[in-house]
């Protein structure tokens, strides 16, 4: 650890994963989401390993669902996304993909949320971005999140680079954070590592570090 103008300045991955000044994200782990990809039960299989070890070791938990506004009441940007998305050329043929109470915007049963993590509902890509994360992760201390899920080149990149611009230090569990498009996936986790201010790692190397004895009282 680095001390120096009255502060202390984590370095390695151990420093940044204490348990009372950092929490996982567990990105928008939909039916929906993982339906289109061909490496879904890879991606749940090793999100579920991260919280398994993130919950055995205390740390506070935070789930985020992408989610589609009704057209009606959608703006420009997200009509001109959904266009895009569903390959439309008209406003009136699109439909809401992830409408709010819809199965294909619920989390998928093996990483199920408990009752004591909470559930972020969001429209845009970064999860900063209309939701209270930052005033949860604030409020509760915390100057580090590690996140897992999926899609590392869609929404999990912004959400990193975000949450860095907002003096964050983001923790990206590669091996935990699935994708459609492998060429994107790499070409991303390549800007991170370039950039240096996010810490890449995968769930060998920060699944043991989670699972230590938690410094946070936890009830549970």
């Amino acid at each position: 650890m680095e001390h120096g103008f009255g502060i202390d300045v984590p370095r390695t991955l151990e420093e940044v994963c204490d348990p009372g000044r950092t929490a996982l994200v567990v990105y928008d782990m939909q039916v929906g989401v993982l339906s289109q990809l061909q490496t879904a039960e890879i991606a749940i299989r090793s999100v579920g390993l991260v919280l398994s070890a993130a919950r055995e070791g205390g740390y506070r938990v935070f789930f985020t669902r992408h989610t589609s506004l009704p057209p009606e009441v959608a703006g420009v940007s997200q009509l001109r996304m959904a266009m895009a998305w569903q390959r439309a050329d008209r406003v009136d043929r699109i439909r809401a993909s992830f409408p709010r109470d819809s199965p294909q915007t619920q989390i998928v049963p093996e990483v199920s949320p408990r009752a004591s993590e909470a559930v972020f509902d969001k429209i845009s890509m970064s999860c900063f971005v209309g939701t209270p994360m930052e005033l949860a992760l604030r409020d509760c201390g915390i100057n580090s999140f590690i996140i897992a899920g999926v899609a590392l080149e869609v929404g999990i990149d912004p959400t990193v680079r975000h949450g860095a611009d907002l003096g964050f230090i983001p923790v990206v569990v590669e091996d935990a954070c699935g994708g459609r498009d492998e060429t994107a996936r790499q070409r991303t986790l390549a800007g991170f590592r370039f950039a240096g201010d996010a810490i890449v790692t995968d769930t060998a190397t920060i699944a043991p570090i989670l699972r230590r004895t938690s410094k946070v009282p936890s009830q549970r």
